[in-house]
């Protein structure tokens, strides 16, 4: 695992994990990495400091800075508060919904619901943008 300190495009700071650099890339690609504090899509890797260990005996200082990162749970779930407070629930009628907004036929939203993973791959395919959202975690280890 790798974890990298990303910036949207409108500035805000995150954090994010991945499996590799490749894995990261291709997220960013596919527009699949949103910012939990606005949602925006379009990401960059900001300038990180390296992860040194500190020396035995050392104490780590855990400054205000640090205290202030939010947590991956954290994230998550503001993620789907703003997705709630923004987008329209659509149920079971998102892959359908989508379409409709995609050609026009209905007034273009943001949605949110549920899908197949064969709906999403077919709305893809399609030129349709989605991606899903992570699940909260159960707990915030």
């Amino acid at each position: 695992m790798i974890v990298f300190d990303l910036r949207c495009s409108k500035g805000h700071e995150f954090e994010a994990w991945f499996r590799d650099s490749l894995t990261f890339e291709s997220q960013r690609k596919d527009r699949s990495i949103a910012c939990p504090e606005c949602g925006a899509t379009r990401v960059e890797k900001a300038l990180m400091a390296p992860n040194i260990a500190p020396s035995r005996g050392h104490k780590r200082n855990k400054g205000t800075e640090e205290a202030k990162k939010p947590t991956y749970y954290q994230m998550v779930k503001e993620l789907h508060r703003q997705v709630a407070e923004k987008c329209d629930y659509v149920g079971d009628k998102f892959a359908d919904e989508a379409r409709k907004i995609h050609s026009g036929e209905t007034e273009k939203r943001g949605i949110y619901g549920e899908a197949t993973l064969k709906e999403a791959i077919e709305l893809k395919e399609e030129g349709i943008d989605c991606a899903p959202l992570p699940e909260i975690p159960k707990t915030d280890a």
